[in-house]
């Protein structure tokens, strides 16, 4: 397989932008849900000077944006794009997908600016003194806030699984084709929420890389990384357990092609591997 046929070949479903999509979705899902969780349990360390939650703030977002507009401008007539806004289909998991991703960002932007409450009045006051519809909002929601945070954490949960239930609706592709996507979809974007949760505090907090929010997040990124080596365990089981369908899939993603290797050093190694390493080490010098 040449550099060029690894990534243009006939059953392949879906090119790179579309990978790339996914893995912003996922960040958005897993900083959504890493957020809420520190604000659960550690509510003096998730207010609005917490660097997850600022993270959140930007990332939450802002990788739902540009992943949409990836996924647009992928599109074969990007600029119908908005007539799937707006007619529903109940059967059909993309179109539960597009209602999905709509509701989360409805809530999300909601759930954001109760946090950054003094911040986004601050901003209004300074360019749109006369929109006072934003304190109204605000104090509207201030009752119901730790209702709409339950319900944020439960739209991450489902939009970090849905790319799953997607892929796995692909009948005809026996390796796509397995319940197990939508956990693993799940738990992969968590990780890789922690991954950036961990870069942007590490650049924050140089003097004190082991702050609560710090240690927090790498107390929940080692069973989290686990979960994610058993369930890859048990999709790769699954395969060679099935048909002969899925068994080509399993020896065409294990069988030392380009995929296989970037699979072992990047997937095996670099996601979960050194993620065991680097939460080990923290806990050892954290004292935690």
């Amino acid at each position: 397989m040449t550099p060029a046929s690894a990534f243009h070949f006939a059953s392949l479903v879906w090119d790179w932008p579309i990978a790339i999509y996914l893995f912003l979705i996922g960040i958005s899902a897993g900083l959504v849900t890493l957020a809420i969780l520190l604000r659960r349990f550690h509510p003096e360390a998730g207010g609005s000077d917490s660097t997850l939650l600022r993270t959140t703030l930007v990332l939450g977002p802002g990788a739902i944006i540009l992943g949409l507009l990836i996924l647009v401008f992928h599109l074969t007539r990007p600029w119908t794009f908005w007539k799937l806004m707006f007619h529903y289909s109940f059967t059909s998991v993309m179109s539960m997908g597009v209602m999905l991703f709509q509701l989360y960002m409805v809530v999300l932007v909601l759930w954001l600016a109760k946090i950054f409450e003094k911040e986004v009045i601050a901003l209004q006051q300074r360019w749109l003194p006369r929109l006072e519809l934003v304190q109204k909002v605000l104090a509207l929601i201030t009752p119901f806030h730790r209702v709409l945070e339950t319900l944020m954490l439960v739209l991450a949960v489902l939009l970090g699984a849905y790319t799953g239930f997607l892929l796995s609706a692909l009948k005809s592709y026996p390796f796509l084709n397995n319940p197990i996507l939508p956990a693993l979809f799940l738990f992969s974007g968590i990780s890789s929420g922690a991954a950036v949760a961990l870069i942007v505090m590490a650049l924050r907090y140089r003097s004190n890389p082991h702050s609560t929010e710090a240690r927090f997040v790498h107390r929940m990124e080692t069973p989290v990384v686990w979960l994610e080596i058993f369930l890859l365990a048990a999709f790769f089981i699954g395969l060679a357990l099935g048909d002969d369908g899925k068994m080509r899939a399993l020896a065409a993603a294990l069988g030392g092609g380009v995929w296989s290797w970037w699979f072992g050093l990047g997937g095996g190694g670099l996601g979960l591997v050194f993620p065991l390493r680097r939460s080990a080490w923290a806990r050892r010098c954290g004292g935690g």
